[in-house]
């Protein structure tokens, strides 16, 4: 695999196109789009049937899915910008720290947690070993579903989305929703999501999100983990979430109008 963009390096990679040929494995890492984690996860159930399994996906409720199929699961949080950009070829944007801690209803041991955090620094990503993953996960999840659909029905970068006054409003209305949400659910989030407004705008202004990257592709989109992961928990906790039933009614929309095939 080859890495561009802010490194550049080639690294060896060992790949297997079924599952079944994976081994026995002490730690597993889920990073498909997450509408592929149930199918993923149950083709490479033999391999992972004694392993900490961690998801890094986009979102919300992956976790639930790993744990219909594996016994011990994390948390996983990845802030790293990036795209794929050829098969082999990934092109790094911006830099990002990382968080791994426990599912609580399924919760990886400790020592899992600390062995795979420690691996990943090793690799060179900041990667920080924590009890409660709700926050860091969270604090993903508000920045993306505020920034993420309004780049994909209009085309426009992170940084272009976010200087746009008129979608920059719409970014707040998202963001406040969701902090209201999060209220109600007794999550604190690890930073400001305004905050990283402003650093996407400095650090990863010409950043298209992967929301974007799948509409450009005609792919479908994971905008039913993002706004309506957090609408879904709105409706658990009480919270009204018109602004992000509105973005999930436009991306759903918009794939529904490409042509079948």
């Amino acid at each position: 695999m080859r890495v561009t963009g802010l490194a550049d390096f080639v690294a060896p990679v060992h790949a297997v196109t079924d599952a079944a040929e994976l081994p026995a494995c002490d730690l597993g890492i889920v990073a498909t789009k997450a509408l592929h984690t149930g199918a993923a996860v149950a083709a490479a159930a033999k391999a992972l049937a004694d392993a900490g399994v961690v998801s890094v996906q986009n979102g919300v409720g992956n976790e639930e899915i790993i744990a219909e199929h594996v016994p011990r699961v994390m948390r996983g949080t990845i802030v790293t910008a990036g795209a794929v950009t050829a098969p082999g070829v990934v092109r790094y944007d911006a830099p990002g720290d990382s968080w791994i801690g426990p599912f609580e209803p399924s919760p990886a041991r400790p020592d899992e947690i600390e062995l795979l955090a420690g691996l990943l620094n090793q690799g060179g990503l900041t990667t920080h070993a924590v009890a409660d993953a709700r926050g860091p996960q969270w604090t993903k999840v508000v920045f993306n579903a505020a920034t993420s659909p309004l780049s994909a029905l209009t085309g426009l970068t992170v940084g272009q989305v976010c200087t746009d006054p008129g979608l920059r409003t719409e970014v707040e209305r998202l963001i406040d929703e969701a902090l209201e949400v999060c209220a109600r659910a007794g999550i604190t989030l690890t930073r400001d999501p305004r905050a990283s407004v402003e650093e996407a705008i400095r650090e990863a202004y010409a950043h298209k999100p992967s929301m974007l990257q799948d509409v450009l592709a005609r792919r479908a989109t994971e905008i039913a983990v993002l706004n309506g992961g957090i609408a879904a928990e709105g409706r658990r906790t009480g919270v009204p979430t018109p602004a992000h039933d509105a973005m999930v009614a436009l991306v759903n929309g918009l794939e529904r109008s490409w042509p079948a095939g």
